[in-house]
């Protein structure tokens, strides 16, 4: 269900597990069900969900990238881990599957990583991935925004101006290590052969930064996509070897043949696109999440298919393959059909609609919109202000062609479509009318220090 359905419109938004779930569906089912790792919602998965649950806990719910800690069913403590985040989710996950594959009882296993959620700390035998090279930049890393909305140069994204720690920077003497310093969680031995794997850089950093060279905005910009897009693909890295192990594991043990394997995301995201890290737009980086199944049982050749699909749709695909009821209020759409017609079969949907419900976030404003395969229309409705685009002549979207008069019969049609998938969804009315909740934080007054005395 969209969001406005299931109730989650922001971070520390309350998560209802009463709701119907695919896993509580599959439990019902007759499967053994598991969720593994990163959660992030609050509170807790509802013991009914899952037979088993692990979940990353602390740091805002993200967890940390090393010596995590745990909450699990069934136990009051927190348990507490030694050793990096990536490789550990793998190892229980490895570990419930041992438990749990036996006999003809069919499981559904749900492996959430943290990774490459911010802070980035790749383990130390990533260090020398990329060390010696130059990343390609993206097309639109120097971005102007000149055809915009002001909602994107105003946006608090960009790689310029982000925090020296998120990518690693440190001075050699570190100030004091308290329980909010990204390096907190590691320790001694784990801190110190993270901070040396960045040495060198970082003395260069600073040797560079008394010079003056970054004052130059294009170069203080293209230096710090740099440092973020290696260590982006450093947390990567931990992700696809940990990933490889399991998919051994299930070829090992004879599960590899009829056994559905999802590879997806929560959400897409920026790596130097538009000169943003981050995510929440509905431009296409953020709006296209990454999504590949295996099942060999089924499917025996590889292929791509250009249809349209949402996360929506992942529920009824796997319930349909189980062979369980879709309930009617699953806003998605079973796959199954096009997975075996492949290229043959007609698009899942004309369009695809998003919106993002959070305003203020990162000064991103409220927007909903909807996406064809040609186009796209952008409604930031806290101002009534639109943005249209034309995909297949400009990919990167850096031309807005809303008050171009040559799509005027374009936009109309966008605007009908956009119009009849908010009623498809039934996104309540009062969601576009002010006052807007979730407005950004105002920066407290600053407090008036008191006058100073003269001494006698």
């Amino acid at each position: 269900k969209h969001s406005h359905k299931n109730g989650l419109l922001y971070n520390g938004s309350k998560w209802d597990g009463t709701q119907k779930t695919l896993p509580r569906l599959l439990g019902d089912a007759g499967y053994k069900t598991a969720l593994i790792g990163k959660w992030h919602m609050h509170p807790n998965p509802s013991d009914d969900n899952f037979d088993y649950w692990t979940v990353l806990s602390g740091h805002g719910g993200q967890g940390s990238y090393y010596n995590p800690h745990f909450a699990e069913k069934g136990k009051d403590e927190i348990q507490h881990f030694h050793g990096f985040t990536t490789d550990i989710i793998a190892d229980k996950s490895i570990s419930w599957l041992k438990e749990n594959s036996d006999g003809d009882q069919p499981f559904l296993l749900m492996m959430q990583f943290k990774a490459p959620h911010v802070p980035r700390q790749p383990h130390p035998r990533y260090a020398n991935l990329y060390k010696d090279q130059d990343i390609p930049e993206p097309a639109t890393l120097h971005d102007d925004y000149s055809t915009r909305e002001p909602y994107a140069s105003k946006a608090w994204m960009k790689l310029a101006t982000g925090k020296d720690e998120a990518l690693n920077i440190y001075p050699k003497k570190l100030p004091e290590i308290h329980e909010k310093h990204p390096l907190f969680p590691m320790d001694d031995q784990q801190r110190k052969d993270f901070l040396a794997v960045y040495e060198k850089e970082n003395t260069e950093y600073y040797k560079l930064k008394a010079e003056g060279a970054f004052k130059d905005q294009p170069f203080a910009t293209s230096y710090r996509y740099q440092r973020f897009i290696k260590d982006y693909l450093r947390c990567v890295a931990g992700i696809d070897d940990n990933v490889g192990r399991v998919l051994d594991w299930l070829k090992d043990n004879n599960l590899e043949e009829n056994t559905i394997v999802v590879y997806s995301s929560d959400q897409s995201y920026y790596i130097g696109e538009h000169g943003w890290a981050e995510k929440r737009w509905m431009y296409e980086e953020s709006l296209r999440m990454p999504f590949i199944i295996s099942w060999p049982v089924k499917f025996k050749s590889a292929s791509h298919l250009p249809q349209m699909i949402q996360n929506i749709d992942y529920a009824p695909t796997f319930l349909e393959a189980a062979g369980v009821q879709i309930p009617k209020e699953i806003q998605g759409k079973s796959l199954i059909p096009m997975m075996i017609r492949g290229n043959e079969a007609k698009e899942v949907r004309d369009s695809i609609y998003y919106h993002y419900y959070h305003h203020g976030a990162h000064n991103v404003p409220r927007h909903d919109g909807v996406r064809t395969e040609r186009y796209k229309l952008i409604h930031f409705y806290t101002d009534d202000k639109y943005e249209l685009y034309d995909l297949k002549q400009d990919p990167n979207e850096v031309k807005n062609l809303y008050n171009n008069p040559e799509y005027t019969e374009i936009r109309e049609k966008m605007q009908l479509e956009l119009n009849s998938q908010r009623s498809n969804y039934e996104v309540p009315q009062d969601t576009f009318q002010a006052p807007f909740a979730y407005q950004a934080r105002k920066p407290a007054p600053k407090k008036k220090k008191p006058a100073r005395k003269n001494k006698k």
